[in-house]
């Protein structure tokens, strides 16, 4: 795997910042932190976890969709289609008709992945429950847990640099 430093960084790219611009200065003025957050999209999507890339591709094409993050949700959904998640399911949650799963894995998954995303109070002791009684490990649970908080914190960020891009403008 590459290191941040060697790849291109997803915020910059998705958001098409101006090296020149303003923006792109304030987002790089704690290099440590622009590094840190490549470093997590890394590690969160990198083939060595036990969770399946397809599945942690699928999730944060849902997150996406659930906070309207258009930038990053295409990025994933091109990142989900590359490593072969189905159509079917792609359909799925964008129409958000997560009963027609009929893996009871990925639809304990993406379920925990609403309630998280829209309700995070509710992510609670039951939910993660939930997920282990659906036959997730307990390592998978973590995995997905992180990588729905790191969703998050992304979403966000996005969300505050495109505020800052439409001030440039």
């Amino acid at each position: 795997m590459n290191t941040p430093s060697q790849t291109v960084d997803l915020i910059d790219h998705v958001l098409g910042l101006d090296p020149q611009g303003s923006t792109f200065a304030a987002r790089h003025f704690r290099e440590k932190v622009r590094s840190g957050t490549q470093a997590s999209y890394e590690a969160l999507f990198s083939p060595e976890l036990t969770l399946a890339l397809p599945v942690r591709w699928l999730v944060a094409v849902y997150v996406c969709q659930l906070t309207k993050a258009t930038e990053l949700h295409q990025h994933y959904l091109a990142q989900a289609q590359q490593a072969g998640v189905s159509a079917e399911w792609l359909a799925v949650i964008e129409q958000d008709q997560l009963e027609s799963i009929t893996d009871p894995i990925v639809q304990a998954i993406l379920v925990f992945t609403r309630t998280l995303t829209l309700k995070p109070l509710e992510g609670d002791k039951t939910a993660i429950q939930n997920l282990e009684q659906s036959g997730l490990p307990t390592a998978d649970c973590i995995t997905l847990s992180q990588l729905i908080a790191f969703l998050a914190y992304q979403v966000r960020l996005v969300t505050g640099l495109k505020a800052m891009q439409a001030l440039e403008k």
